[in-house]
């Protein structure tokens, strides 16, 4: 199962909203940088020294919205 296959179906299976996606993949960015979690907490901080933004989070968020407006085929 591809990556794109896999989170349609995680979202789907469990409801997730657009804040429950965002939360996965950076609590803090929902519940406030006070927030006592770090999913991706390496991640996040390499990409933002190498291109400036979470690139992760950004092209997942956009590819669950495509999905959900039927314009992304898992």
């Amino acid at each position: 199962m591809d990556a794109l296959c896999w989170a349609r179906a995680y979202a789907g299976a469990y409801g997730l909203t657009h804040d429950g996606r965002r939360c996965i993949l950076d609590p803090a960015d929902v519940k406030g940088p006070s927030y006592p979690s770090g999913t991706f907490r390496v991640l996040k901080k390499n990409e933002i020294a190498r291109f400036g933004e979470y690139r992760t989070a950004r092209l997942l968020l956009a590819a669950w919205d495509r999905m959900e407006r039927g314009e992304l085929a898992a």
